[in-house]
């Protein structure tokens, strides 16, 4: 896979269109790495001249903010914003709505003022200027149902992307009873991820697929590596994993067009 560093950029006196900023999941988790290289892959095929910071790429400190330690947040932010700075970076794209959110709505404040794309824009974008098309021939006819994360739905008002990506892939879109603005969480937004759930009836990410399970669907699509992660996690606590698949919507349109 074809994946130069912005040093090797500034090194070549080049500037890249965009800066793929890859996240903690997308670099570490092992599920989420595969979203990362079906991105990737997409990025190849349309041709798009990227970099990634490579070791330079520091969490965006959204966790921290979140858990409320705020003095954590600004001390990651401030560093990435150094090294964004220095590379002179003016365009990024994200698969990780947290850090799509934090580098678009939090870094100004702090001096890091960025163009922020979540990759089911980018794509979006891409299709719509012919760089890229959609081979929606493996996918037709399946059922597909889309969970909202919360940073990229509620928190930025981003909703038509992800689905018209769905919709061109040629399968039936089913909606949940919550979804959009009025969508329920995964359970893994402000850093819920790394801590135990409170007291209750029944974890989130249980409910939220018991929401998506209601659609009956082949596959279960997202934009966030976390939500992934916790409707996978539903997904097994149902014992359905032979019958409905969890896939970013980066994974559906590379696997449409067998990259």
């Amino acid at each position: 896979m074809t994946v130069k560093t912005m040093a090797d950029y500034f090194a070549e006196g080049k500037q890249p269109e965009v800066l793929f900023w890859v996240g903690s999941a997308g670099s570490y988790d092992d599920r989420a790495k595969k979203i990362t290289k079906a991105f990737v892959k997409i990025l190849n095929k349309a041709n798009v001249e990227f970099a990634v910071l490579g070791t330079e790429e520091s969490s965006t400190g959204d966790a921290a903010k979140r858990a409320g330690n705020e003095f954590l947040f600004q001390m990651q932010a401030m560093m990435n914003i150094e090294v964004l700075n220095g590379y002179e970076v003016k365009k990024i794209v994200t698969c990780d709505p947290h850090s799509f959110n934090t580098l678009k709505n939090e870094y100004p404040n702090l001096g890091g003022n960025y163009e922020v794309f979540h990759h089911t824009q980018f794509i979006q974008n891409l299709i719509n200027e012919g760089r890229l098309e959609i081979n929606d021939t493996t996918l037709k006819g399946k059922r597909i149902t889309f969970h909202d994360p919360c940073y990229l739905g509620r928190a930025n008002e981003v909703y038509e992307s992800p689905r018209d990506l769905i919709r061109r892939l040629g399968v039936d879109l089913k909606e949940m009873k919550r979804n959009k603005s009025s969508a329920l969480c995964c359970g893994a937004g402000g850093a819920q991820m790394f801590k135990e759930p409170e007291k209750g009836d029944m974890d989130i990410n249980i409910l939220r697929t018991k929401d998506a399970l209601e659609t009956n669907p082949n596959i279960i699509a997202t934009g966030c590596p976390y939500c992934n992660t916790m409707m996978t996690d539903g997904i097994k606590f149902n014992e359905k994993e032979d019958q409905v698949l969890v896939k970013d919507i980066a994974e559906l349109i590379a696997e449409a067009n067998n990259l």
